[in-house]
């Protein structure tokens, strides 16, 4: 079965299509993205523009249009954190319907920390034991924790990258007040879920999804993404917080020079690696594990399972 997901996120939309079935890892046979930026075609309201809407349904037909030529039976379309929270997100929705006939879903914080972690135990497998998830998008952090294949905590955070950078970091580089602000109110946002999780119980093995953390692991060091999913990646708390006053220092153009940073994403990276750093500060976490799979396989996994047999 060729199965298509759309992923229409904070900064990226995403179609991803892979060829799945019962019993096997989805094997990825195309991947068709662009850098939209969602999160950034907001007005004051906090409605997403009409430019902002046009750009979205352009993709979406872009996206029909690649399915369909490479032979997709099933595709299903969802949105995250910008839709999800901008006023005129029905609205949205209605028009990249009449304009597409997409029907896009709006998932919830809590399923995006849900789903993320059932990709990534799937992955991990069940020697991993207890896993605890992260994954920081453009509009908010997940995180997860539990034994099973659906977690115990699930968690949604204001704290995507994106996000925060609007919110704090007007100038480039950074000034110091700002990212002051900004740690602050990472700290004081994350330790509002560290009893919850504590009570959850310890998590023997820590693992992080998503663009922000595996640009952080390649720039401190780990395997490009050319050498497939198979390489271990980890982040260590200690070359992060070594890393943190580098990127503050440096302006956008600067760091989309550093290893594996596009310069769509350069801008967020400083925001994505306090709020990063805050986490395993918080959480008690010398070091965590990048994994290769998230909320579309997720998605992908879920959709599976659901299938007659």
């Amino acid at each position: 079965m060729r199965l298509g997901v759309l992923d229409v996120g904070s900064n990226t939309v995403h179609l991803l299509v892979v060829d799945a079935h019962h019993g096997a890892a989805p094997l990825p046979a195309h991947s068709h993205k662009v850098e939209l930026r969602l999160a950034e075609l907001i007005d004051p309201d906090e409605r997403i523009t009409d430019a902002g809407v046009d750009r979205l349904v352009e993709f979406v037909r872009s996206a029909q249009e690649v399915a369909e030529d490479l032979g997709v039976t099933q595709m299903h379309a969802f949105a995250t954190s910008a839709i999800r929270e901008a006023t005129n997100g029905e609205d949205v929705l209605r028009l990249v319907l009449e304009r597409t006939g997409v029907d896009l879903q709006v998932l919830s914080g809590a399923d995006e920390a849900r789903l993320t972690f059932l990709a990534v135990r799937r992955w991990f497998g069940w020697s991993s034991g207890r896993l605890l998830v992260l994954d920081i998008g453009g509009g908010s952090l997940e995180i997860a924790l539990g034994s099973d294949e659906t977690p115990d905590v699930a968690v949604s955070l204001p704290l995507g990258a994106g996000r925060l950078t609007r919110a704090y970091l007007a100038h480039d580089p950074a000034r110091p007040e700002e990212i002051k602000a900004l740690r602050r109110h990472t700290r004081a946002t994350i330790a509002e879920v560290t009893g919850t999780l504590a009570r959850a119980g310890e998590p023997r093995h820590v693992v992080a999804t998503s663009k922000t953390f595996r640009s952080l692991a390649r720039i401190m060091g780990s395997a490009p993404s050319s050498e497939g999913p198979f390489v271990q990646r980890l982040l260590a708390r200690d070359d992060l917080r070594t890393w943190v006053p580098k990127l503050a220092s440096m302006t956008a153009r600067e760091r989309a020079a550093l290893h594996g940073v596009s310069p769509g994403r350069a801008p967020q990276l400083l925001a994505g690696a306090l709020v990063a750093e805050s986490a395993m500060d918080l959480l008690g976490l010398d070091a965590l594990e990048i994994g290769p799979w998230a909320l579309r396989e997720g998605i992908i996994l879920e959709l599976l399972d659901g299938l007659d047999r």
